[in-house]
């Protein structure tokens, strides 16, 4: 471990160097990459700079110990000595964890599909309210929030909502929200105050980029229409909307929330690429079934994560056995607390598998 970190603290130290070199500054490109390397590598070097003064602070501390008489300077340096080895412990977990290995999707903006499940109009109110959830989540993560299809009815629900949240992070700390999500509360329109259970599935996807994703066009089929439901002036009169069929998946996207017929047609294939991509890692996962067995629900779109039950006002996430008595907070969006949560989970759960290694 420590000669991979050495390695990247010189690597570090090359990087600081070229940047300060002519042609690099005047080439944009590998500027820019430097400059990323730069910035991923910071937080390790930064660890890794604070383990070494610890171990040589210890060191001096111990020196120091067999030299002195004074029995209360001998307490003073004892107590150094203690919170100097808990923090170089702290330090070398921090440091397994800055190195495991990066997954390289993390730092990618995300197209979110949330799709009613069992429980008819109930699970459509509820995939809207999920839907209001992440919104104010990405609100306060500083994240834009871009609608690309949305099946409403009429009651304020939603029977399928697609959007993007573009920001730095935001595949690392929503690609954990995948999967089933479980409601129990007594509907509007229960009379007899029963509490009914409903689902809703959320699936994460990764922005894949043109090269991420080729699409051959002979794949693809395009159509042109009226956009339907409230669209406002022009969204309804004119051919707007755009709808892909990709033959050989048989995936069908469509895109109505613009305008321009262009600006649809440019979501619906970023829409598209994100689904092909989708299917190329859940190819990988499956391939790889021990690395997701290590993983916190990240794969598994059938897999029940959570449930919110209004009744006794409590979250629980099915996976890490975390439950929080603060549902009206996360369903306004106050979800880091879960996802720190999940991300800590996971990275226990890969250390654990490195050490059997």
């Amino acid at each position: 471990m420590f000669d991979k970190l050495d390695d990247l603290l010189r690597r570090f130290e090359e990087i600081i160097n070229e940047l300060h070199e002519p042609d690099v500054v005047n080439d944009q490109n590998r500027f820019r990459k430097l400059m990323k390397e730069q910035s991923d590598l910071t937080p390790l070097v930064e660890a890794y700079t604070e383990y070494k003064k610890c171990k040589q602070d210890v060191e001096d501390s111990l020196a120091m110990l067999e030299e002195e008489n004074d029995e209360e300077m001998r307490e003073m340096l004892k107590e150094e000595l203690s919170a100097g080895r808990k923090r170089i412990e702290e330090l070398e977990q921090e440091l397994k964890i800055l190195l495991l290995p990066k997954d390289p999707n993390d730092d990618k903006n995300v197209i979110v599909e949330i799709r009613a499940g069992a429980g008819g109009d109930e699970s459509a109110l509820f995939a809207a309210e999920i839907y209001r959830m992440y919104v104010h989540y990405a609100e306060s993560q500083r994240w834009k929030v871009e609608t690309m299809s949305v099946d409403e009815i009429g009651i304020g629900g939603m029977k399928e909502v697609t959007f993007m949240l573009s920001g730095q992070g935001a595949y690392s700390k929503m690609k954990y929200e995948s999967g089933v999500h479980r409601v129990q509360r007594v509907p509007e329109t229960e009379s007899q105050g029963r509490i009914h259970t409903s689902t809703i599935t959320v699936a994460v996807m990764p922005e894949a980029e043109e090269v991420d994703v080729v699409i051959d066009e002979k794949d693809i089929r395009i159509d042109v229409m009226r956009a339907s439901g409230n669209g406002g002036q022009c969204v309804n009169t004119t051919d707007s909307a755009v709808r892909l069929t990709h033959y050989p998946t048989g995936i069908v996207v469509y895109s109505q929330t613009e305008k321009s017929q262009l600006q649809n047609k440019a979501k619906a294939f970023a829409l598209l690429r994100a689904k092909l991509y989708d299917i190329e890692q859940q190819k990988a996962h499956d391939a790889e079934a021990q690395l997701r067995r290590s993983q916190v629900g990240t794969g598994d779109r059938s897999e029940k994560i959570r449930t919110y039950n209004f009744p006794q006002g409590r979250v629980t996430d099915h996976r890490i056995g975390l439950t929080l008595y603060k549902l009206d907070k996360i369903m306004n969006g106050d979800i880091q607390e879960i996802v720190e949560a999940c991300i800590a989970a996971d990275q226990a759960a890969k250390l654990a598998k490195m050490n059997e290694n």
